[in-house]
Parts: structure tokens; C-alpha cells; sequence
């Protein structure tokens, strides 16, 4: 559904959606694509498939929506690396005529340079990290064999306590040009330098170790500023003394597996230093190459961004428009496009000013023609909502889509369900609270709606309005329960009760005395805490919710009754509505006026008994439980009446159905002969019914169904109404254990810190039940009355909804 932009546009009607008409436009093909793209400016178009027999790459456009896809991947592509890069889009307002070719070039132009600019970047940063690698490697093994020459002994030493001699080894030993040489003995070391990845190094060595049967010598250096790599992590520098040819493979291939750089390295001091300074001289040269093209990146992105999101709803537009003309089918020359769809009748002054600017815009020789049709398809269903009345329409259209022109319950959901849900959450310190978090979240709408939320937020935000009102009647029921965070004041009146003796606070409200006039408004404070505040408030609520639910449902039936006569199904009016009235309001109706009638009264009558043996013993005598002159001859009216409208409400109707169709084929049975356009226009209008076969079997069943449903539903439905004192009384008693065991208890024991820690626990407790899960339930449990004992007494909800094509939604859509 959503809001209408634009002017001309009627008052807002939201009992029945607008009215809608089929039209047909026809226009030139050098006009097409203008024409859609103002349409989809005015957004009061919803356009129909009539190439639905063909696919995608069949239809006349698909070669532009290829060409719209390709340059909407390179637009994700910059945004990709926009983002990487920290840059932002600039908000750009600037309306700017764009050719399609030459977009596609210049952002062909944009993606080849920056591809070229970050493979040159990312080559360029390889070869400086390894180049650090190599330094490191250069420094960590150069203290190794500064170590190893100032005591060469120690290696020979580990060397001969393994007892490893030439004779012993698989070949002879190759000495080559990194060798350490013993001049005592005549073994002779090769080394391995580079680095492993850090939390792979225990493992490598113990493969080298079993691989060469422990005829090595393994020397590991952790980096202190360790080098970074994207796919094996921080490394250390290692190096690996062996002796013979064998030894040296397996360790290469050890090395290749563990996914360690190798480095070469000379043993000699003066050549170490002579290649870091040279790698120093390199990594100083890299640097600076890899910052000027940082900055030639940089530049180019802020490029980009500055027109960004003018390119991308522009090609978000084009595709739109392309998809659109998909949808139109060419005319037999070829010449022009043919489209149909549906549109709110007050929109035909802007749809065809639409379609004039885009034929004079055009240069079209033909203007467009603009015709409604006739037709027997149900059209799709729109509302006009505002911010404030979409949240309840979302709730109302998650159950169904009501029917075109069907009676829209949100009309009367925008009261009821904050109201019901305040009957369950009611206390006027949480309402507070409820409130002050609406408020916050309105007074920041400008800055959220334009922001990406989180889903939890999302739909708090979306709501706030809905929240606001469930709020403000939380405070109304809160106020009339007297519960402040289930504390009671004396707001309006001090109370109207004073205590017959000390014990009051004990006692019954037999220790109570009534000493001044009744308290105006809410409850009595006096009950609360009382022996006999329990009992009261649980007969308060219950009978409360029973009178709620009952009108509620009464106003659903009587919607129904304005559905039958909008749409002029009588049958359903005398057949549907009025016994439905009658059943409901013969049982509980009557209790409702029983209960007002207690009420007011101050009998001491028993409601339970009155209803059971109405049913039970029909013409027994009332006796004490009696409350007015006439109720036995009253309860035998009302019960004759139930029982009465059950079978006017099954039987009739689908005899009276037969009857219509059976009239309805034989005004067709005999016709006089009409032209070919007649016959065909006859097929048209009645080619949903003509044909259609009357199963009187399946239509008696489902009333049969239908009855039963109703009779049931009106005890179970009324039943239901009975959670709203269920959960009131649970969120009161929970309220005031918090208060009690938290709160009131810490306060005993004279201590700041005890005092401390139990108001951070009552502020927890309050916040994460009574705010959150028991707003969560409330809202969860209107949920539910509303969509099954209100709705199911009127409302189908199996229509559609209007989607027109609109600029104006582009922006939410995900490519």
C-alpha cells in the first residue's frame, strides 16, 4: 500500500480502498520509453504481463536490461570498493539528462582503470611484504650464525652426540654455497632459511624431525613485529641445519606443504649487511610507489562518488523501464506498444497528462491513446496510508489483503488494538516509559528513516506510531487500575474507604468504612493491598473483558452486515448477518446486560448459575440470583431465538444459491441470435460464470462448516476475551513482586550498597519482563483477538495488493 506523492490527489479513504479502473494505452515506439518513464514519475500505474508466454530473452528489451545489469554490477563494484576505501557516496539532487551508450562507456572507462590500479597495488604490495619477510629473515638468521661462529663447537657437539658421520648418510655430503664448516671434523652443513606460519611452527618441526630421523638442527625466532599475511597469518623466522642431499629435499617439500618462504642467505657478515641494505633500499622505493598510486586510487574514487548515486538511480530507472516495456505487447505494425493495467480511478488526469508531456517531449507525430476497459477481473486492492495509519494497515495485511472495495478493519484497529493491549499492559508507570521510548525514536525520524537500521529496529521504527498509541492508552488503563509501577496513589480524590480498627491492612472489607464519596475516577486506592484486593480485581477484569469482547465482536458482525449491503448480496444480510446478531446477543449479549445490570444494582446475584440453568432448567424459578421483573420469560425468549437462528443460518442460504444460478442459466438458455462482437462480448462479461458448475453437495457443506464454526466460536471467541484478564492480572502481580521482594526488601535493610544493587536489579527485572517480554505478549495477544475473534466475523482477506511501477520504491529494492 503505502503513501501517494504528488498532487490532485483525493481525501484519504481507508474503510474502502479506492476505485479502480482497467486501461489500455497505446503509443508510438520512439514515445515508449519517455512515456513509461513519466509514468513511473506520477506512480499510479500498475502495469499487467501480456507477455507472459514469452521468456525473458525472447521479449523486445532484453538486450538493454542485459545492458542495465552489466552496469549496475559495475556500480556494486565501485560501491565495493568505495567502502573499503572509507569513502562515501555524495547525496546528489542534480538532475542530469544521461545517455545510456555513454554511460556504459565511461563506466567501462572507470572499471578498467580501476582494475588496473589495484592489480598494479596489489602486486606491488606482495613484493614489499615479501621484501620485509626477506629483511626479517635477514636479521633473525644473521644472530643465528653469529651465534654459530662465535661457538661452532656446539653444532658439531649436537652433531656427534646424534653419532651422524659421512659413512652413515644415504649419499655423499655436497657442500654448498651456504655451509657451515667444522675444521676439526669433516661433516659439513647445508641451511634452510625463511618463514612458517606462527601456529604452524610446532608442527613443522616435528615433521622435519621424523622425516630425517632427527638429523637436524632447528633454530625458531619469533618476529617481534610480526608480518601480516592475508591467507597464513603471523610467521616465524626459522632456520633448518642439515647434512646431505635427501635431508635437503624432504625438507623442501616439507617447506612447500606448510606453505613456508624460503629466502636466500650468505653466511658471511659482510654480505649480510651488504643485502639489507639493499632490501632497505628497495622497501624504501616500494613504499613510496605504493603511496602514489594510493593517492591515483584515491582520486579516483572521489571521482566516482561524486557522481555515484546519480549513476546508480539512473540505472536503477532504466532497468525499471526496460522491465515495464517487457511487459507491453507490440501492435500488428510493428509501429506501436500496447500496454494494460490497472490504476485508481482519480489518477486518469494525471496518467493522461503524463502520456501528452511525453508525446510533446517525444517530438511524436501520434499521440498516445488512453481508453478504460470493461471487465469482470477483480482489481488489485490500495489504501492510502500515512506514517501514522501504515503500521496498523501492515498489521492488518500480514493476517490477508482485504478484497477490493471489502470493509477495511484498520479503520477501527487504529482504536481498538492499542486499546486491548493497554487492557492487558495497563500501568501508568510503564506506559510512561513506553512512551518516553516512542518519543525518542519520533523525534529522531528524520535522521533513522534515512539510515540502515538493524531488523529488530527496523520494525520498532516502522511501528513507532503504533507503539505511541499503545503507550498512551497503557496510561489510560494505568490510570484507571491505579497502578503506578503497581504502586496506587491518590491522584483524583483521597479514598473513599477509611479502617474500622488497626488490623485494616489484614482485615476483609468488612474492616473497612466508607467515609467520603466515592473515588471519581479508576480504582479505589484502598483496595490495593487489601485481603480482598485479589478477588476484586480478578471479578473486575474478567466481566470487563467479557463486555469487550462481546462488542467487539458485535462490531464485526455488524461490518458484515455493511459488506452484504455494499455489495447487494441480500442473501447474505437475511440469511448471515441477522441470525448471527441474534445467536451472539441471545447468550452473550443477555450476560453482558446481566453484568452491567449487577453492576449497577449491587446484587449479589450468581451470573454462573443464572447462565448454566438457562440452558440446564430453563423454567425453574431464578430466585436470589433474580435481577429484574421478567428475566425467566426474557431467558426463554432469548433461548428460543438461539435456537432458532441456528438453522436460519444453515439451511436457507444454499437453497436459495441454487435457485439463483439455476434462474441466472435460464435467462441464457433461449436468446435471440446475435452479431460475431455480441457473441464474443456476451463470452467475455460471463466467462467466469456461464460455465461454471453449481455442486450443491459442496456449497451445503461449507455452510453446514460455517455454521458450526460460528456456533462454537461464539463461546470459544468470547473464552478468548478472557486472556485480557489473564494477562493484566499477570503483569500486576509480577509488577508488584518486583516492587515487594526488590525494591521494598533492599530499602529494609538499611544498607547503600544493598539499596544500590537491589535498584539495579528491580531497574533489570522491570526493563527486560515487564517492558520488553510483557510488551512483547500483550502485543502478541491482540494480535491474536484481533486477527481470529474479530476479523473472522467479516473479512476474507483474499485480495491483492496494488503495486504500482513507481520511482518512488526504486530506492528500497535490491538489485
Amino acid at each position: 500500500m503505502g503513501e501517494v506523492r504528488g498532487g490532485c490527489c483525493p481525501p484519504m479513504y481507508l474503510f474502502r480502498s479506492e476505485p479502480m479502473q482497467l486501461v489500455q494505452l497505446i503509443f508510438p515506439i520512439e514515445s515508449a520509453h519517455l512515456t513509461v518513464s513519466y509514468l513511473g514519475d506520477v506512480g499510479l500505474l500498475q502495469f499487467k504481463d501480456l507477455n507472459v508466454e514469452k521468456s525473458p530473452f525472447q521479449r523486445t528489451y532484453a538486450a538493454q536490461i542485459k545492458k542495465c545489469g552489466e552496469m549496475a554490477r559495475k556500480l556494486r563494484y565501485f560501491k565495493e570498493q568505495m567502502l573499503k576505501a572509507g569513502f562515501c557516496p555524495k547525496k546528489s539532487t542534480a538532475q542530469v539528462d544521461i545517455n545510456l551508450d555513454d554511460l556504459e562507456v565511461r563506466l567501462g572507462e572507470l572499471e578498467a582503470e580501476l582494475v588496473e590500479i589495484n592489480a598494479n597495488s596489489e602486486k606491488l604490495q606482495r613484493a614489499h611484504n615479501e621484501l620485509v619477510e626477506y629483511k626479517l629473515v635477514l636479521e633473525k638468521a644473521g644472530e643465528f650464525f653469529h651465534v654459530a661462529h662465535s661457538s661452532a663447537t656446539e653444532v658439531q657437539r649436537e652433531y656427534e652426540s646424534r653419532q651422524i658421520t659421512e659413512e652413515s648418510l644415504d649419499t655423499p655430503l655436497l657442500l654448498e654455497q651456504e655451509m657451515l664448516t667444522d675444521s676439526s671434523k669433516q661433516v659439513k652443513l647445508g641451511f634452510i632459511t625463511g618463514l612458517v606460519p606462527r601456529e604452524k611452527s610446532m608442527a613443522f618441526e616435528r615433521i622435519i624431525f621424523r622425516a630425517t630421523r632427527g638429523n637436524v638442527f632447528i633454530r625458531h625466532a619469533v618476529v617481534e613485529d610480526p608480518v601480516t599475511d592475508p591467507v597464513s597469518g603471523e610467521k616465524n623466522v626459522f632456520v633448518v641445519f642439515y647434512s646431505g642431499e635427501k635431508a635437503k629435499n624432504k625438507i623442501l617439500k616439507i617447506c612447500e606443504a606448510f606453505g613456508a618462504n624460503r629466502y636466500p642467505f650468505s653466511e658471511d657478515l659482510g654480505k649480510q649487511a651488504q643485502m639489507i641494505t639493499e632490501v632497505s633500499g628497495r622497501l624504501s622505493e616500494l613504499k613510496t610507489t605504493i603511496d602514489v598510486g594510493l593517492l591515483q586510487r584515491n582520486s579516483l574514487l572521489q571521482t566516482i562518488g561524486d557522481q555515484f548515486e546519480q549513476w546508480d538511480l539512473w540505472v536503477r530507472k532504466e532497468k525499471s523501464v526496460y522491465h515495464t516495456l517487457n511487459m507491453l505487447s507490440l501492435d500488428v505494425t510493428k509501429k506501436c506498444l500496447v500496454g494494460e493495467g490497472w490504476s485508481p480511478s482519480f489518477a486518469t488526469k494525471q496518467i493522461q497528462h503524463a502520456l501528452e508531456r511525453a508525446a510533446f517531449d517525444s517530438n511524436s507525430q501520434v499521440g498516445a491513446i488512453f481508453q478504460v476497459l470493461q471487465t469482470k477481473e477483480l482489481p488489485p486492492t490500495y489504501f492510502q496510508t500515512n506514517k501514522f495509519t501504515s503500521p496498523f494497515q501492515e498489521i492488518v495485511d500480514a493476517y490477508g489483503v482485504a478484497k477490493y472495495q471489502e470493509a477495511n478493519p484498520t479503520v477501527y484497529t487504529i482504536i481498538t488494538f492499542p486499546f486491548l493491549f493497554a487492557v492487558m499492559f495497563g500501568d501508568w508507570g510503564h506506559g510512561i516509559c513506553l512512551l518516553l521510548a516512542t518519543l525518542f525514536l519520533i523525534a529522531r525520524e528524520r535522521k533513522y528513516s534515512s539510515q540502515k537500521l538493524g531488523d529488530i529496529m527496523e520494525m520498532m521504527f516502522a511501528g513507532r506510531y503504533c507503539i505511541l498509541m499503545m503507550a498512551l492508552f497503557s496510561i489510560f488503563t494505568g490510570l484507571i487500575y491505579n497502578e503506578f509501577f503497581s504502586v496506587p496513589f491518590e491522584l483524583f480524590a483521597p479514598s473513599a474507604y477509611a479502617c474500622r480498627d488497626l488490623s485494616c491492612r489484614d482485615a476483609t472489607t468488612v474492616g473497612l468504612i466508607k467515609a467520603r464519596p466515592t473515588y471519581p475516577f479508576g480504582v479505589d486506592p484502598a483496595w490495593h493491598g487489601s485481603r480482598s484486593e485479589l478477588p476484586f480485581l480478578n471479578s473486575l477484569k474478567m466481566k470487563m473483558s467479557i463486555l469487550l469482547g462481546v462488542a467487539q465482536m458485535n462490531l464485526g458482525i455488524m461490518l458484515s452486515y455493511y459488506n452484504a449491503k455494499f455489495f447487494g448480496n441480500g442473501i447474505n444480510t437475511w440469511f448471515q448477518f441477522v441470525p448471527q446478531i441474534i445467536f451472539l446477543n441471545s447468550l452473550f449479549g443477555y450476560l453482558s446486560i446481566l453484568i452491567l445490570v449487577k453492576w449497577c444494582t449491587g446484587s449479589q446475584a450468581d451470573l454462573y448459575h443464572t447462565m448454566i440453568y438457562m440452558f440446564l432448567s430453563p423454567t425453574d424459578e431464578l430466585g436470589e440470583n433474580q435481577l429484574f421483573v421478567g428475566q425467566k420469560t426474557l431467558q426463554l425468549v432469548l433461548l428460543l431465538l438461539a435456537l432458532v437462528a441456528v438453522p436460519w443460518m444453515l439451511l436457507p442460504k444454499p437453497f436459495l444459491l441454487k435457485k439463483q444460478h439455476q434462474d441466472r442459466h435460464r435467462g441464457q438458455s433461449y436468446t435471440p441470435l446475435r452479431s460475431t462482437e455480441e457473441s464474443l462480448q456476451l463470452e467475455s462479461n460471463h466467462g467466469l460464470h456461464g460455465h461454471e458448475e453449481f455442486e450443491f453437495s459442496e456449497v451445503f457443506v461449507h455452510q453446514l462448516i460455517h455454521t458450526i464454526e460460528f456456533v462454537l466460536g461464539s463461546v470459544s471467541n468470547t473464552a478468548s476475551y478472557l486472556r485480557l484478564w489473564a494477562l493484566s492480572l499477570a503483569h500486576s502481580e509480577l509488577a508488584s513482586v518486583f516492587y515487594d521482594k526488590l525494591l521494598m526488601l533492599a530499602w529494609g535493610y538499611n544498607n547503600v550498597v544493598i539499596l544500590i544493587v537491589g535498584i539495579f536489579i528491580f531497574i533489570c527485572a522491570t526493563v527486560g519482563v515487564l517492558l520488553v517480554m510483557e510488551t512483547l505478549s500483550a502485543f502478541l495477544h491482540a494480535l491474536r483477538l484481533h486477527w481470529v475473534e474479530f476479523q473472522n466475523k467479516f473479512y476474507e482477506g483474499d485480495g491483492y495488493k496494488f503495486y504500482p511501477f513507481s520511482f518512488t520504491l526504486i530506492g528500497d529494492e535490491d538489485e
